[in-house]
């Protein structure tokens, strides 16, 4: 790539192509946990834009711009009174449209507080998550994606920050040859001693655990097409004779997310959402399809890993990644302990805060990665031009994006493997009660 085109589809900021695209689109900014203490007041940064995030007295959300227009103080220290947001500086209120309720000191009569008004962002709470549209004009509808729309017994929420770039962070998910070595492990754990942990389940319809069949079968043969959300990524892995074809497929959920399995039962749809040029965080949804998630534990797993209240690592650049030469040489292919997503940390942070993509040589297994890349110019020229990107939807549209199948199975020796996963994510489906009699459009 040449330095322009990396910074054509890195930089997100206001006023760039990217940012402009990134902005037709609902983001999360916050984890619905982080306004539940003593004080709903939150201040975040996305897309290179500062707002607070609060919810009034009514328990109505609301984000706004951080600094206040009278005199340009933070509002992310404001008191939370009156109906409203009020500065700590002269006491002008703002409620969560960003109405200016009142302006104290002014004289009697003043008309003042009804020419004032702070920009105000759509807001709205799923899964746990609360996104944000920062775009100009209408908000598009989310697709009703099985993460949206199943009740929150079945959703778990979680993220964590990156200190790079939200592509690299991205592309590390729509890499499936990357497993079989960032994530082999030397030794395959009871399966039930893992729940909420990512590949330590066992592949469907097989007795072999997924860490057996990324460290036995390192080169698979990957597909990629298009899809209604973006791209759909097959990688086949033939088990030897008589031991059929492990199936894996995952989705690039356009613009900045992928869908994976966890395990037969349990997906995780993860966003990737630049704080600015060079950090961002990631956004976890996990979607269980029979029982209700086990939220307390899964919490539990991930508060031994991130601080609060930023969500940072506790394992990271600033102590090697745990990098540990007796672990690498017996237990794990990294050395970096047992949680992949260190691995994945330490793989798009060492790329640097902002890769210089001038310098790579991609091969056959970033066949996702190119064809990602071109989508993303493609819908970004879009944008430049006037027209509405990819999953920018009306209401009626946005009902029919349902989905999308994701599955982790060996397949028998003969069967087609695009029956199989089909057949496979349909039985995953039939589980869930709010999805019976729903067909989501890879089955149709």
């Amino acid at each position: 790539m040449t330095p322009e085109q990396n910074d054509f589809i890195t930089l997100p900021g206001a006023g760039t192509p990217l940012g402009a695209l990134l902005r037709r689109y609902w983001q999360p900014v916050a984890l619905t946990e982080e306004l539940s203490g003593a004080r709903a007041v939150k201040a975040v940064r996305v897309l290179g834009q500062d707002m607070v995030l609060f919810q009034d007295q009514g328990g109505e959300l609301g984000l706004i711009d951080r600094d206040c227009p009278h005199r340009g103080a933070d509002l992310a220290f404001g008191r939370l009174e009156d109906g409203g947001l009020r500065c700590l500086f002269h006491g002008w209120l703002f409620d969560v449209r960003g109405n200016c309720l009142q302006t104290p000191g002014e004289p009697a009569g003043s008309r003042l507080c009804t020419r004032i008004r702070q920009r105000a962002y759509p807001v709205q709470e799923r899964g746990g998550v609360i996104f944000a549209f920062l775009g100009e004009g209408a908000a598009p509808s989310l697709p009703s994606l099985d993460c949206l729309v199943a009740p929150n017994s079945h959703t778990f929420a979680f993220k964590g920050f990156l200190d790079c770039n939200w592509l690299q962070a991205l592309e590390v998910g729509i890499d499936p040859a990357h497993a079989s070595f960032l994530h082999r492990f030397f030794h395959d754990a009871d399966a039930d001693a893992n729940y909420g942990r990512q590949f330590r389940a066992l592949s469907a319809d097989s007795e072999m655990a997924m860490t057996q069949v990324l460290r036995e079968y390192e080169n698979p043969n990957i597909q990629v097409e298009k899809s209604e959300i973006g791209l759909r990524l097959t990688a086949l892995r033939a088990l030897g004779e008589g031991a059929g074809t492990h199936v894996r497929v995952t989705n690039l959920l356009f613009p900045q997310a992928f869908v994976i399995p966890l395990s037969e039962t349990i997906t995780i749809t993860q966003w990737h959402v630049p704080v600015d040029d060079f950090t961002c965080y990631w956004y976890a949804l996990f979607t269980s399809f029979d029982e209700p998630v086990d939220k307390s534990e899964m919490r539990r797993q991930r508060l031994q890993l991130y601080t609060l209240p930023d969500y940072k690592p506790r394992v990271g650049r600033h102590n090697d990644y745990g990098f540990n030469v007796a672990e690498q040489h017996s237990r794990t292919y990294t050395g970096m302990g047992e949680d992949i997503n260190v691995h994945d940390q330490w793989a798009v942070e060492s790329q640097g805060q902002r890769q210089d993509r001038t310098r790579e040589h991609l091969g056959t297994t970033d066949k996702g990665i190119i064809a990602y890349r071109k989508l993303l110019m493609t819908e970004i020229r879009k944008v430049a031009a006037g027209e509405r990107p990819l999953l920018d939807l009306d209401a009626d549209a946005a009902r029919t994006i349902t989905g999308p199948a994701t599955i982790d199975g060996v397949a028998a020796v003969d069967e087609d493997t695009i029956a199989y996963w089909r057949r496979l994510d349909a039985r995953r489906r039939a589980k869930a009660p709010w999805l019976r009699g729903l067909a989501t459009a890879d089955q149709q």
